[in-house]
C-alpha cells in the first residue's frame, strides 16, 4: 500500500493506493498531528476489504514516528519508507493525488470545520466510487529497447474491485479480511451500474460543496 497525503489549505487529504489492484482510500483531516491523524488511519486501514501487508510512504514525520510505527506493528503491516533522491518510489499515489483527489476536490479552500463532513462523504460515496465503479488502467507488458528504457504498457482497464478478484483466482488465495466475503461484496458492488452510483455520487458531492462554502472558520 502507498501512502501520501494532499494539502489544500485548512483541510488534509491522506491518500492510500495499493500497489497490486489499485484499490483506493481518502480520508480528511484538519491537521496533520498525532490528536487526528492515528484516528485516521485506523478508519482508512478498516476500509481496505484485504489484509494489508506492508504501508509505505514517503519519508515525511507524519508517519514516519513512533505512534504510527506501534500501530502498524500491532496490526503486523511492514512499515517503509522512499529512499532518498528517488522520486519515483511513490509514483502511483502521487499520481492519483492529481488525477484523483485534485481533479475531483479541486484546489478551493477549505474551512478545517468541513473535515468531518468531507471525511464522512469520502467514506459513503467517494471510495466506494472509486473502488467499484471506477475503471484504472493496469500495466500488461513492459519492454525494454536497446538503450534498457523501459516502455510499459497499458492494456487492461478494469475496477479495482474485478482486479482483487482476479488476482484472487489466479492465486488460488482470499486476502479478504476473515469479516468479508466476495459473495457479500459482490451485492454491494452489483447493486447499481457504474453510471447511476456516479450520478448519486457527484449530487452528494455537489450537497456538500455547498455545505462547505457556508462554513466559516
Amino acid at each position: 500500500m502507498r501512502v501520501d497525503t494532499v494539502h489544500q489549505r485548512d483541510v488534509y487529504y491522506i491518500n492510500a493506493v495499493d500497489k497490486i489492484t489499485q484499490w483506493e482510500v481518502v480520508v480528511c483531516v484538519p491537521q496533520i498531528s498525532e490528536l487526528y491523524l492515528l484516528p485516521a488511519l485506523k478508519r482508512l486501514l478498516e476500509q481496505f476489504p484485504f489484509v494489508i501487508f506492508n504501508f509505505h510512504s514517503d519519508r515525511g514525520s507524519e508517519f514516519i514516528n513512533y505512534v504510527v510505527a506501534k500501530l502498524l506493528n500491532k496490526l503486523l503491516i511492514e512499515q517503509t519508507k522512499s529512499r532518498s533522491r528517488h522520486s519515483n518510489d511513490n509514483a502511483l499515489v502521487e499520481s492519483k493525488n492529481g488525477s484523483v483527489i485534485r481533479k475531483n476536490m479541486g484546489y478551493m479552500h477549505i474551512n478545517f470545520k468541513a473535515a468531518e463532513t468531507i471525511s464522512d462523504f469520502l467514506r459513503q460515496w467517494f471510495n466506494p466510487y472509486l473502488n467499484y465503479h471506477r475503471p484504472c488502467m493496469f500495466v500488461t507488458e513492459s519492454k525494454k529497447d536497446g538503450k534498457g528504457r523501459e516502455t510499459q504498457i497499458y492494456g487492461q482497464t478494469t475496477t479495482p474491485y474485478e482486479k482483487l478478484k482476479e488476482v484472487s483466482r489466479e492465486l488460488k488465495t482470499s486476502f479478504l479480511k476473515k469479516e468479508n466475503s466476495f459473495s457479500n461484496l459482490d451485492k454491494f458492488a452489483y447493486r447499481e451500474s457504474d453510471n447511476q452510483f456516479a450520478r448519486k455520487m457527484r449530487q452528494q458531492e455537489t450537497e456538500i460543496f455547498s455545505k462547505i462554502q457556508t462554513m466559516k472558520g
